[in-house]
């Protein structure tokens, strides 16, 4: 017997298949596993799915996710609060602040330019940035924007509209992994680390 004959398995095993990633086979497999498990687990699984919806939403100042306002880090009295790390999505907080090396604070654009899927300036929190950026005010812009086309087309214009406010703006180097060897790194790759180098 398929999910398909059992109507209430079939429309969780959909459910899971909307998620990004998941495919018809993880989504069966997902759904079998709530199946098996206790109601205990899936009401508990429920609740979580509806405390994300009703209790998460975007900080007035950075536009991270939070469940206060402003976040946590906003909050901060431990961060440098001039130093504005730029992001493109919350995820890239998370990368960051595993490392432990951030002492600013952040602002999340909610994306990056992309004419192409029809993404402007103007979709994103551009705006507020600058406006934050002479309100603070800044010192340090830092343009944590992904390493590819729309990532470094979305820096270059932030850099043009902060150019003239006295701002230092950065960009996060980019170029060699730690442990690689330049005979497999591609040409990109090896001129980003010249670009990048430094004294030491």
């Amino acid at each position: 017997m398929g999910t398909g004959d059992i109507e209430s398995l079939e429309r969780l095993r959909q459910a899971f298949q909307r998620l990004p990633g998941i495919g018809p086979r993880s989504a069966e497999r997902l759904a079998f596993h709530i199946l098996r498990g206790s109601r205990e687990e899936a009401a508990a699984l429920a609740e979580a799915v509806l405390a994300v919806k009703d209790n998460v939403f975007h900080c007035g100042i950075c536009f991270n996710l939070t469940e206060e306002d402003p976040c946590p880090i906003c909050r901060s009295a431990s961060r440098d609060q001039a130093e504005i790390w730029v992001v493109e999505q919350p995820k890239d907080v998370i990368a960051l602040e595993q490392t432990g090396l951030v002492r600013g604070v952040y602002h999340v654009l909610m994306g990056h330019i992309a004419p192409l899927e029809k993404v402007e300036p103007g979709d994103l929190t551009i705006d507020a940035l600058v406006q934050r950026v002479r309100t603070v005010p800044a010192r340090e812009v830092v343009l944590a924007t992904n390493p590819t086309v729309e990532g470094d087309g979305t820096a270059l214009y932030i850099e043009s509209l902060l150019r003239d406010s006295g701002v230092t703006v950065t960009r996060l180097a980019r170029g060699l992994a730690v442990g690689s060897q330049l005979e497999y790194a591609t040409a990109s790759m090896i001129e980003a680390a010249i670009r990048g180098r430094r004294s030491i």
